[in-house]
């Protein structure tokens, strides 16, 4: 192999800092430990490389740096004093980079590793607690990082990097991901305790055509279902506010604010009426979309299994509706 010496700096001053970090990188280690042992020889060998590669290795970092490191005296060597700066950010940044690989080891360790799940507002009272709570029965030391949002933000995450998986609605139909229908949920009508179709157990939508209602802002999966839904059913809804909670929606109707499109609570809220939609066919589907060809750790894999072995069954019994 014929290796090329420079008497100048390979990069100027102005090259660009990404540049010389990428050039720069794969000698700190050899650097950091010429400076520990002061001896190249003593060195090379805690490398597990030549004596002559770790020399020119130090001598290519000299020229790019474009600064003396080292002062030689045969394979001894010390550090001048702009070779004692380097050395402090040099060993700085093997540490972190360290952190850094025993972090990505960790979250990938298949017993004990990480799960970045996303997941729905409406989700979080009792279906994601109960799924992590079936799921860690058999792997009771993966650990998670939990982001409650709505739809589009999460997906957006996902193709950040952030997530892993999300559980989302509308199921996402898109290139970059691959999406899983899980089950769907009811949506119900709901109207204040007072409201005119509050003795009614059952409902056409088109019968709220006249009502004002709350809904979610523009961007949340369930604004755009309810929408579609009340296009179905021959009219645009009149809008009085729009939130980010569905439970905040179901207490501006038992204040008597509006009416609104909504999956059935955790708990039932006193002030309002649930009333069954009979048409159209007023249900979300709820599904878990991940990055496509991105491959999994460990954890991430079980989790996904898990989740899709849940399908018909992912969402806690509703109780039948009145008769």
């Amino acid at each position: 192999m014929v290796h090329e010496y420079r008497s100048q700096p390979r990069l100027s001053p102005n090259s660009n800092e990404e540049d010389m970090g990428a050039l720069l990188a794969p000698r700190l280690a050899y650097f950091a430990a010429v400076a520990r042992h002061e001896h190249v020889t003593r060195a090379a060998a805690e490398m597990g490389v030549p004596q002559s590669t770790l020399s020119r290795a130090m001598v290519r970092l000299e020229q790019d740096l474009g600064v003396t490191l080292f002062a030689r005296r045969g394979r001894t060597v010390s550090l001048t004093p702009a070779g004692r700066r380097f050395l402090t950010a040099a060993e700085r940044a093997l540490a972190e980079v360290e952190r850094a690989a025993d972090t990505v080891r960790a979250d990938a360790d298949p017993t004990a590793g990480r799960v970045a799940f996303g997941f729905l507002h409406t989700m979080g009272s009792e279906t994601v607690p109960g799924l992590i709570r079936a799921f860690r029965v058999d792997h009771p030391r993966i650990r998670f990082t939990l982001v409650q949002n709505y739809g589009e933000a999460m997906i957006e995450r996902l193709r950040a990097g952030d997530l892993d998986l999300c559980l989302t609605s509308p199921v996402p139909d898109a290139p970059d991901l691959v999406a899983r229908r899980l089950d769907e949920q009811r949506l119900r009508l709901v109207v204040p305790d007072d409201h005119r179709l509050a003795g009614r157990k059952r409902v056409r939508l088109a019968e709220a055509a006249d009502e004002t209602f709350v809904t979610l802002e523009p961007g949340y999966g369930l604004r755009r279902i309810t929408d579609d839904l009340c296009a179905e059913a021959g009219f645009k809804p009149r809008v009085a506010f729009e939130g980010e909670e569905a439970e905040t929606l179901r207490g501006l109707v038992a204040a008597g604010l509006g009416v609104a499109l909504l999956p059935p609570p955790a708990v039932p809220r006193p002030g309002v009426v649930e009333l069954t939609v009979t048409a159209p066919r007023a249900v979300r589907e709820i599904g878990v979309a991940w990055l496509d060809g991105h491959p999994d750790t460990a954890p991430v894999a079980a989790f996904k299994k898990f989740l899709l072995g849940r399908r018909g069954h992912l969402l806690p019994k509703e109780p039948s509706p009145p008769a």
